[in-house]
């Protein structure tokens, strides 16, 4: 083979990556018929999915103190984890939560590749763990719906067409309720559903939410993961040759060849019959070594056990590795950049644990007036007038009562006393006087509380404006 030719065998060799592999040379769609995986690790996946649709169905019905342990009204910017009530005004946080979420996988992904993809994310088990199992049972297996899609339409396909895609919209529109008790909660959602006249916006919104998860399981299916998912493309940069993936042994299996029980075998443990590529929920061969469209699903995996077991070869041929413990034979180690990792999601961690710990129930704001300077109260008071604002995130109905404290002053109320409702936000404005006698400089501090009855709620700092000659 002369030098040209090399060239072109590697180029053929390499051609997998120039497009995704469910998109032809013509830049046509490819539909994936995924063979139903068997074995261990898909057995694992099954029981991790049904903790996951439980959790997933049961949280936005679970409350504590009255309140979700989770809900999400991006409507209403309002947010509650694990039943602490965050608003607008406490989204530094969720920055914090976002700046920790990243440093996680990106230490997650160092470490462990794409573990997430394939075992708990939630595209890939409602696609593979939900409506790829009810495909299976309506369509048949991959061979029967190859079959079904070339065949021309007969009563008998149409009715399963019509049954897959009608039972697909229904368990979208349940899986769209689900997601909006999430971000209503799940007594709103309830009421809702008992009265929908009165929510004809949210019935539409429903509608068209429950219209896009059923066009992502019934047409986009995992071009969701191999287009639109960012994740798959961080790989190159997450991952390292200690980072842990599922990997084809290509030292043990290389050169491919056909299995013949008749003859004594001089080639590789591969025996090339590509049921790691018939499982593949992305359509790749995993033998062409990592690629950003697998989600590390363990498929490959079960069915490449299954056939070396058959033609009696040892199992492991494609399993979790890292390219080191392939090319090397080393064992998955901790590396420095996952130790750096480490450490500063630990520090992340714990400033967010601190600033989630040290959230106050009631929060005020206190300013003055703008635009206004102190006012004269007859002939020995001073008087500034400020504006307050409560946050209160308590589940009660809360009078307040504003107290100077520490100083020799009053404070007088503008208006109606300050009643600020359950979850909701007050304002309210007040007169602080204070004895020229007690005014030394241009700026005095004050601290003013506030209480509900005789208790004391929270104390918050502000200034009190005086004149600046003033020495009685």
């Amino acid at each position: 083979m002369n030098f040209e030719e090399n060239i072109e065998q590697v180029q053929k060799q390499d051609s997998f990556r120039d497009r995704i592999a469910t998109v032809d040379a013509q830049g046509k769609r490819k539909w994936v018929f995924a063979q139903k995986p068997k074995g261990k690790f898909y057995n694992i996946r099954t029981y991790v999915s049904f903790i996951f649709f439980l959790i997933f169905v049961a949280l936005p019905f679970i409350h504590v103190n009255g309140r979700p342990l989770f809900m999400f009204n991006i409507p209403q910017a309002k947010f509650i984890i694990f039943g602490k009530v965050f608003w607008p005004q406490d989204f530094f946080i969720f920055g914090i939560i976002m700046i920790t979420f990243v440093v996680f996988i990106v230490l997650f992904t160092s470490a462990f590749g794409r573990l997430f993809c394939g075992w708990v994310c939630p595209q890939t088990i409602f696609m593979e763990m939900l409506f790829r199992k009810l495909e299976y049972v309506i369509e048949g297996d991959a061979a029967k719906q190859k079959l079904l899609a070339a065949a021309p339409w007969s009563s008998e396909k149409i009715a399963r067409k019509a049954t897959k895609h009608i039972v697909f919209y229904l368990l979208a529109f349940i899986i769209a309720n689900i997601f909006l008790a999430y971000i209503i909660g799940a007594k709103d959602l309830w009421a809702m559903m008992q009265h929908p006249a009165q929510n004809v916006g949210t019935i539409a919104s429903l509608m068209v939410f429950s219209a896009v998860f059923y066009a992502v399981y019934a047409f986009f299916r995992e071009q969701a993961c191999t287009v639109v998912c960012p994740y798959g493309r961080l790989q190159g940069v997450l991952l390292d040759k200690n980072s842990m993936v599922v990997a084809y042994d290509y030292k043990r299996g290389e050169e491919r060849k056909k299995f013949n029980k008749k003859e004594e075998r001089t080639a590789g443990d591969c025996i090339d019959c590509h049921q790691c590529v018939k499982v593949c929920p992305t359509g790749i061969d995993i033998r062409n070594g990592t690629q950003m469209e697998c989600v590390g699903c363990t498929a490959c995996i079960d069915a490449c056990d299954h056939m070396m077991e058959s033609v009696g070869f040892k199992k492991g041929l494609i399993r979790y590795a890292s390219e080191n413990g392939i090319a090397n034979h080393e064992k998955l180690h901790y590396t420095r950049r996952m130790k750096m990792y480490t450490g500063l999601l630990i520090v992340l961690t714990g400033l967010l644990t601190t600033l989630l710990l040290s959230q106050k129930e009631i929060k005020a704001t206190v300013m003055r007036t703008p635009g206004l300077l102190y006012q004269e109260k007859g002939q020995d008071s001073i008087s500034n007038l400020y504006n307050i604002k409560i946050v209160n995130k308590t589940m009660n109905d809360i009078p307040l009562t504003v107290k100077l404290e520490g100083e020799n002053g009053t404070v007088q109320q503008v208006g109606n006393a300050i009643h600020v409702k359950k979850e909701g936000q007050g304002a309210g404005s007040f007169f602080i006087i204070l004895p020229k006698q007690v005014i030394k400089q241009r700026k005095t501090v004050l601290h003013i509380s506030l209480y509900e009855g005789d208790k004391k709620i929270t104390t918050v700092k502000t200034n009190f404006l005086g004149p600046i000659s003033s020495t009685n």
